[in-house]
């Protein structure tokens, strides 16, 4: 039987508090989400907007649709972590197993929209996240007896190092909470600007097409993701193009409405209907779209999880080559000892995510460093 073609908001609320929200597309609304393992989702932060510390079983791409925020990433098994700060147009890789923070320093709502792979997700269509703080955090689920004898706390400690932290996982900070500055060097090779003039293709009076692949970000080559950026004026059309090696695309308005028509192997429409800002639509493999957009102009977001896009008109092609997952071999990162995430994350980080004071802080930072990956019985 075949699936509806549809496109849609965001079906789920996952979460709304005084720091912000986040909204994902579910297969149960969008199934062709599942049967091609892509995910969608979206993130909301009002300023002072904290995100704790936290990682998806997804590799995806995200695209700032709204607003500016910075980022703290740590990479499994790092002794480092690199700052950015990213804003409106940006594009920002995320490889599955990346643990990240969030914080929006400025003084407007920030927006972005995740489009990615759900290969290895535990639930096919859905980009799940694993939080090493709050409510629904690590360390609460293995409880104060595990925390206790894992980082030699007494009991009172361990129950506070736990339970201080009562939100699930975005909280509102308080005025002059001040984050690490961004790193050096990262624009370009971390995050780079999409929505730009300088792009791959720029028709006068038309719009402009622009696209990442492995050649801009390196580390795409390991998550099977390429991305594109169209903006197109008013009444202006994308020629209808297909992705060649059969996989699915996930397209996002990001800014606009217009009219979306896609055509399989029946020389029938299989979808031709009008589509808005903050809809989502996933294409079929090898069915062919185009995209008409309406007086006001048009902007879209778009991700493959695999290789070529083929136009067919004479119209600039946008080749991405083939991509293999970033990790050959199973990677293991520590929740405790001196190679675990809580050595590498900065003291605001840490007393924000686990809402701790600075003199607790001192305590947990000097016992995490003398905790073993395996710990003998404590007399």
């Amino acid at each position: 039987m075949e699936t509806k073609l549809v496109a849609e908001m965001a079906d789920q609320t996952v979460y709304e508090g005084e720091g912000g929200a986040y909204y994902a597309w579910t297969p149960s609304k969008s199934p062709l989400l599942s049967e091609y393992k892509l995910g969608a989702s979206k993130l909301l932060l009002h300023p002072l907007g904290f995100v704790f510390p936290h990682f998806f079983d997804s590799s995806k791409i995200g695209y700032v649709l709204q607003g500016s925020c910075t980022i703290g990433l740590v990479t499994p098994n790092t002794s480092e972590e690199t700052v950015v700060v990213i804003k409106k147009g940006d594009v920002i890789p995320f490889p599955r197993g990346l643990i990240s923070w969030w914080f929006n320093g400025g003084d407007t709502d920030f927006t972005l929209i995740f489009l990615g792979e759900t290969a290895k997700a535990q639930v096919a269509g859905e980009m799940g996240y694993f939080f090493l703080a709050g409510a629904v955090g690590f360390l609460r689920g293995f409880g104060s007896d595990v925390v206790a004898n894992l980082f030699d706390l007494n009991n009172k400690e361990a129950e506070q190092l736990i339970s201080s932290q009562p939100a699930e996982f975005i909280v509102k900070l308080g005025n002059g909470t001040e984050f690490p500055s961004p790193s050096e060097g990262v624009k370009g090779k971390v995050y780079a600007a999409i929505d730009t003039p300088e792009a791959d293709v720029v028709v006068k009076g038309g719009g402009i097409i622009n696209s990442v692949t492995e050649t801009e970000f390196p580390v795409l080559a390991g998550m099977g993701l390429s991305a594109k950026f169209v903006r197109l004026e008013g009444k202006a059309m994308l020629a209808p193009s297909y992705v060649a090696d059969g996989t699915g695309r996930v397209i996002y308005v990001t800014k606009g409405s217009g009219r979306i028509r896609v055509v399989g192997n029946e020389g029938k429409p299989s979808f031709d209907g009008d589509v808005a800002e903050g809809e989502l639509m996933v294409v079929p493999q090898f069915l062919a779209a185009a995209v008409i957009a309406d007086e006001g102009g048009m902007e879209l977001f778009s991700i493959i999880n695999a290789s070529n896009f083929v136009f067919l008109a004479k119209f600039p092609m946008i080749i991405s080559m083939g991509l293999e997952f970033i990790f050959d071999r199973p990677t293991f990162e520590q929740l405790a000892a001196n190679m675990s995430i809580w050595k590498v994350l900065p003291s605001v980080v840490l007393r924000s995510a686990l809402n701790i004071s600075p003199e607790f802080e001192q305590l947990f930072k000097s016992k995490n460093a003398d905790c073993l990956m395996i710990i003998p019985p404590r007399n």
